[in-house]
């Protein structure tokens, strides 16, 4: 899925190892919710080369705990944001009081100004500098846990090995050319996520 940008800037969010969850690109238009698709209680595999798929756009609009906590890195990169503007503001504002005096200031005054307003020009880029990396840090543990959440659901989902691949959809972004939606499994796979909730993933 992808928080995203832009993370989630946004995209959300880079794509995740099985494309399964991309940066936050936006929901799509139109009716979300997934065809129905078999029950996921059948014990015993079917028989011969069966294939289903995920609809990423249905999965993103749905699955609560995403959009739980994309909006929680969303108002992060916000307060991030924020805070670098209003540092911005104080040291611009700094460097125009500057100007209105310099007409009263001696050589080595305004010179020694000149310093601090570019030692603390400096410090703010290089607080900017680790804020992104820690905003990228943040995201990709985000995308690596909804990874982890989606191939363990699906190995849960699929333990009847009916299906012998899973693939990810979504409008315009897939290499698939046709979905049938008598092979989407989307609304079973929101459902059985949604359910699982906040459960934190097992450990690898």
């Amino acid at each position: 899925m992808r928080t995203c940008k832009q993370f989630v800037s946004k995209g959300l969010l880079a794509a995740l190892a099985a494309g399964l969850f991309m940066a936050c690109n936006g929901n799509k238009a139109g009716n979300n919710a997934p065809a129905s698709t078999p029950a996921a209680g059948t014990n015993a595999p079917a028989a011969g080369f069966k294939i289903a798929y995920v609809d990423l756009d249905s999965l993103e609009a749905h699955f609560e705990y995403f959009k739980q906590k994309k909006s929680e890195l969303e108002q992060k990169q916000q307060g991030m944001d924020n805070q670098l503007k209003a540092k911005a503001r104080a040291l611009q504002a700094e460097y125009q009081d500057l100007q209105r005096k310099a007409s009263t200031l001696t050589q080595e005054q305004g010179e020694s100004a000149q310093r601090s307003l570019m030692a603390k020009q400096q410090q703010l880029e290089q607080e900017a500098q680790n804020m992104r990396a820690e905003y990228a840090q943040n995201e990709t543990k985000f995308n690596e846990e909804l990874q982890k959440r989606l191939d363990d659901f699906l190995k849960s989902f699929n333990s009847d090995k009916r299906y012998s691949y899973i693939f990810s959809y979504r409008t315009g972004q897939s290499n698939i050319l046709y979905a049938d939606p008598a092979f989407d499994v989307t609304a079973d796979v929101i459902k059985g996520m949604n359910e699982k909730g906040a459960e934190a993933p097992a450990a690898k």
